[in-house]
């Protein structure tokens, strides 16, 4: 399994626009949806082994903040075609089986993911209520195979000073995980995949 890291957004980048379809209600869910409100936007899939091994504590923890006032949205933008186990389909089984509190959502021309720079699943961006970047990177340090705790520790923390108006925190790790699936020619200048 390839282990490819986050790119490590620049802090304080303004959150790229958005507006996709969610598989499992029909709707199209738009980042002005949420304007005015801290959002967490998650780059994840069905099947990538690091987000199922997070998969869990990712709903629990987003359920945790989502209670307190932080808008949470995953995107899916894996090249469906040739990964038929992230299809629209297959999104709308994921959020009935786990119960996603969050819209789930499908980014078919993967130009969100490119807008974001994001390189792997997972990969989480936690934006302020003006929707500057004030978090960027792991949800904590667990991963397949290793003996870490899987508890979000380090993205519950970003959520905690930005709930309660400090600085983001001072270390900020990348996030590690499946790299995105890319349709051919759609790799961007940022993703360098490893040999």
């Amino acid at each position: 399994m390839a282990r490819t890291p986050s790119t490590m957004l620049r802090l304080g980048t303004q959150a790229p626009g958005f507006s996709l379809p969610e598989p499992a209600s029909g709707k199209t869910v738009a980042s002005t949806d949420f304007s005015g409100r801290p959002l967490l936007v998650m780059f994840i899939c069905n099947h990538c082994p690091f987000v199922i091994h997070v998969r869990a504590e990712m709903q629990r923890m987003a359920a945790d903040y989502q209670a307190r006032g932080i808008a949470v949205v995953a995107i899916n933008a894996n090249d469906a075609d040739h990964y038929p186990d992230d299809s629209p389909e297959k999104m709308i089984e994921e959020v009935r089986q786990h119960g996603y509190t969050f819209p789930y959502l499908y980014d078919e021309s993967q130009a969100v993911a490119i807008a974001y720079q994001a390189a792997c699943t997972p990969d989480f961006f936690l934006f302020d209520a003006g929707h500057r970047l004030f978090y960027r990177g792991q949800m904590d340090a667990a991963r397949p195979g290793n003996p870490e705790p899987v508890n979000a520790a380090d993205l519950r923390q970003a959520m905690e000073h930005l709930l309660a108006g400090r600085t983001p925190p001072e270390e900020q790790r990348p996030s590690l995980g499946c790299n995105i699936k890319w349709k051919a020619g759609n790799e961007p200048q940022y993703f360098t995949p490893k040999k």
